[in-house]
């Protein structure tokens, strides 16, 4: 079955997302050496609660994220073995952020898709997000994902029509319907 899935997962291979302003992104496979900035892509996303604790000094609030995207990154591994784990990069080659997506026999499963901060809000998330869609409802799969209730991409998530089918508390199961 994951020979099946893996060949179904080729489109990202050959993907480049072009946003409404002529931007150009691709993907690849992360490698070893991109863990730093996969990281960092990580840390882009705590920064702002972090920002409210006072009693750690810089060091120790670095230690805490790199201790904390460890743990993710093997988390996601472990539980994601058939995952696709794309640095996301512009046509100049710089590293833009992240896209974590599995495949699987009954839906496509976003696991993770993050942009630096510098790159939110450009139509970027929403041109690969629509992307996505758009080859899961050409396959007849449901597109999931979980989101924390305080993120902000929770309402580019409802634009796209995506509608929340489970509660778990901190996060939503949400879900984009297959349309055809």
């Amino acid at each position: 079955m994951a020979g099946i899935l893996d060949k179904q997962m080729l489109y990202l291979d050959r993907m480049i997302w072009t946003t409404a302003s002529g931007y150009k992104v691709s993907g690849y496979d992360i490698k070893d050496d991109n863990l730093e900035f996969l990281a960092s892509v990580y840390a882009s996303t705590r920064a702002e609660e972090l920002t409210v604790v006072t009693h750690w000094n810089q060091e120790e609030k670095d230690a805490f994220l790199r201790h904390q995207f460890e743990a993710q990154h093997k988390y996601y591994h472990e539980q994601f073995p058939a995952c696709r784990f794309l640095v996301l990069q512009d046509d100049q080659n710089n590293k833009l952020g992240r896209l974590y997506i599995d495949e699987r026999v009954d839906e496509i499963r976003i696991v993770d898709i993050t942009l630096l901060p510098q790159f939110r809000g450009k139509g970027i998330g929403s041109t690969i997000m629509k992307s996505i869609i758009e080859h899961a409802d050409s396959i007849r799969k449901h597109v999931r994902i979980h989101v924390e209730k305080n993120n902000r991409a929770l309402s580019l998530y409802q634009r796209l029509g995506f509608t929340a089918i489970e509660d778990k508390g901190v996060y939503l199961l949400m879900e984009h319907s297959c349309q055809i």
